[in-house]
């Protein structure tokens, strides 16, 4: 199992990047993604540090550690070209702080994530058709999440992806270490959602495969 949607103190999580890494180890997980929350103040001085913390824990633990970022209520106007600045920056995804309904998420956040060139759309909310039809066409993963409060449109979610063709994957949105809920748990959380056995497989293969190419392109 992998997770590519997690938070260390560098944003609102509660643990530092190596302890982070050896909870999820320890869970069973084989990789996982750091996404602090980011905007146009921190995003300079936290992508660099991030990746090289993570490299040095690729170097010494079981665990892959991806190091990413979360774009976090930037306005849409300004999405595209700070993705293409987290880039620049060295971050190896990019999630985007899609438009939950438990958050004032700016409305057009999530169309701007998928046209901006996201590699993840997070807890989407009440995600529209032709949004995730433009997340099909452009690779884009549309997240199916364990997180609290954010998991209210799950099932929303994951029966407008499936409509589209959207490939989906399943992250905890990790903030503490119980939030690493386990492969077991996040298949029930999946099936609450509405996939099928099959769906959830796929789901697992597609963060697999995306773990596998990110790590190839370090």
């Amino acid at each position: 199992m992998v997770d590519l949607h997690t938070h260390t103190f560098f944003s609102d999580g509660e643990l530092g990047l190596a302890e982070l890494a050896r909870r999820a180890e320890a869970a069973g997980y084989e990789a996982v993604g750091v996404t602090d929350h980011a905007d146009g103040a921190n995003l300079d001085v936290l992508v660099p540090r991030m990746v090289t913390a993570a490299r040095e824990l690729c170097g010494v633990m079981r665990i892959t550690v991806l190091a990413g970022v979360e774009l976090t209520h930037v306005p849409p106007a300004l999405l595209p070209g700070m993705i293409q600045r987290a880039r620049q920056l060295g971050a190896q995804y990019v999630v985007v702080h899609g438009e939950t309904i438990t958050e004032p998420t700016a409305e057009g956040t999530n169309a701007a994530a998928i046209v901006g060139g996201a590699d993840i759309l997070a807890h989407p909310g009440l995600l529209l058709p032709d949004d995730a039809r433009h997340a099909a066409e452009r690779g884009v993963l549309i997240e199916i999440t364990t997180r609290k409060g954010h998991a209210y449109t799950n099932g929303h979610v994951a029966a407008v992806a499936r409509a589209a063709g959207a490939r989906m994957v399943i992250n905890n949105d990790a903030h503490v270490p119980g939030d690493f809920v386990g492969a077991a748990h996040a298949r029930r959380i999946a099936r609450g959602a509405g996939l099928s056995e099959s769906e959830i497989d796929a789901c697992i293969q597609t963060g697999h495969a995306f773990v596998a190419r990110v790590a190839r392109a370090a």
